[in-house]
């Protein structure tokens, strides 16, 4: 019974370490590691530095610039592209204070999305009728009615506003793992993470949606009528998938640089205290960074799957439209699907080369780090830390992965463009082998359908060794006309 009621020794630092709770910092202090207690020690005024030669000194001194914590640089760096995206209902998510991010269906920000919504969903449902009534009414080969269809795919991003409702839960936790890394971050180095990023999200919050709706203007004068009541909609979709790229990048890029931070300050603080607990504690503070990573693609599971289709499908049809029709010269309509694949094709592209850089810095760049750390002045209990964490960067991984579907990056971008181009090819095969009868004057040439079959019955029985004089080709014939117009109709 002795046993049983002695203390409880010190639990390891590892994955479901917690920050210092500032309210109890004074009953906390001896309770850590004294180089892991500098936003501690801050936060008690009364605090005195124990009397202990064992004890070694802050780590907070060595070069940091920034001895005052600041609280929620992340969602801080984001915050103007979050604005923006609630501004077009999406991200109905609440946040009073750092770790305090909620998604509530009471909520003023979920009522203002689902108006929004709803009041969207009526409008882009006119402009899709409108549009399906010109696919109705188009004559000629498919590859002359692209226009009309890509008009009707530009619309499909309206799904993603309920899928981010479903997504909302786990983003907002997304934002509070985010506050307790930071106040982890800065209890075992010393310093506020020191992001920088808030001009880089105003310029994305600024820049994209103006390139947005200059695009989409271009687009509908260069192939359709230009409507300007028809148009607000396509900007507002447009922004919307421009808008959540830019927001990926800017999340890529926390994730990238915190990574970059992160090894750079155990590389240097390993020059100056070499303790194993030392260690461990930023083997605790990568395993969380790690974890962000992991949950960042789980977060944004099915919006970015359903972003990854739509620009895929988006992509080979304007290509293929482009490409189908280059044989009778470069008109004003290529430059609208020009500008439509070069969107995005880019878009994608960013999608999954900042996922890619993210993944590396999080492991591969930390491993770098570790293989050059010196063991020799180390003492056992510190290599083995060491060895312990080189493990840990080997099994867990770091993929920014979509739910199980999918790694995000740039094999994917990869993967993508290869069966994009497999797929043109086919089609492009399929519209090289339709007949065509060139001696008509005006282009048009009937063909019938008995005599189709017959040439194609006539080959079959060819190959089987049976002459095909011996079909009589007696057959009431029916008259397809089949023409090609010149650049087909307006979409």
């Amino acid at each position: 019974m002795a046993s049983y009621y002695r203390r409880k020794k010190a639990d390891t630092v590892f994955l479901n370490a917690k920050p210092i709770n500032s309210g109890n910092a004074q009953a906390y202090l001896q309770g850590v590691r004294k180089y892991s207690i500098g936003l501690a020690e801050r936060l008690d005024n009364d605090y005195i530095q124990p009397t202990n030669d064992k004890k070694r000194g802050s780590i907070s001194t060595v070069g940091s610039n920034n001895p005052d914590f600041t609280p929620s640089v992340f969602y801080r760096s984001i915050a103007p592209v979050n604005w923006f995206l609630r501004i077009i209902g999406v991200l109905p998510i609440v946040r009073r204070g750092p770790s305090r991010a909620k998604f509530a269906l009471n909520s003023a920000p979920f009522v203002y999305s689902v108006v929004f919504f709803v009041l969207l969903a009526f409008y882009v449902g006119y402009v899709a009728n409108n549009r399906i009534h010109i696919v109705r009414s188009l004559s000629g080969p498919f590859e002359e009615a692209v226009i009309a269809y890509l008009f009707l795919v530009n619309i499909l991003p309206i799904i993603i506003i309920p899928i981010l409702w479903l997504e909302a839960k786990k983003i907002a936790l997304l934002f509070n793992d985010w506050d307790d890394f930071e106040v982890l971050y800065y209890q075992i180095s010393g310093h506020s993470l020191p992001l920088n990023l808030r001009q880089k999200a105003i310029y994305i919050a600024i820049v994209l949606p103006i390139l947005s709706v200059l695009s989409v203007v271009i687009i509908h004068i260069t192939m359709s009528d230009f409507n300007l009541n028809q148009v607000v909609p396509y900007c507002i979709l447009d922004n919307l998938t421009a808008m959540l790229g830019g927001w990926w990048f800017l999340i890529c890029e926390a994730i990238s640089t915190t990574a970059y931070l992160l090894a750079e300050r155990f590389q240097k603080a390993l020059k100056h205290i070499g303790p194993a607990a030392m260690v461990a504690d930023y083997r605790v503070l990568w395993l969380r960074l790690s974890k962000l990573t992991r949950d960042m693609g789980n977060a944004l599971c099915y919006t970015f799957v359903f972003m990854s289709l739509y620009l895929f499908f988006i992509i080979t049809l304007s290509i293929y439209g482009l490409m189908s029709q280059l044989s009778e010269g470069f008109g004003i309509k290529d430059i609208g699907l020009t500008i439509t694949a070069l969107w995005n094709i880019g878009l994608l592209f960013y999608i999954c080369d900042e996922a890619h850089y993210a993944s590396v810095n999080v492991r591969t760049n930390f491993q770098k780090k570790l293989l050059m750390v010196e063991l020799n002045w180390m003492n056992s209990d510190a290599q083995t830390e060491i060895n312990m964490f080189l493990r840990a960067t080997e099994m867990n991984p770091s993929n920014i992965n979509c739910g199980g579907f999918f790694d995000v990056n740039r094999t994917l971008f990869k993967g993508l463009i290869t069966t994009m181009v497999t797929y043109l090819v086919v089609l492009l095969q399929f519209q090289i082998s339709i007949p065509t009868d060139k001696g008509d004057g005006d282009g048009n040439s009937n063909v019938t359908v008995a005599d189709m079959l017959m040439d194609s019955l006539g080959n079959d029985m060819t190959l089987l060794g049976t002459p095909s004089s011996t079909l009589a080709p007696t057959a009431t014939t029916t008259t397809i006309p089949v023409g090609r117009s010149g650049r087909g109709r307006k979409g």
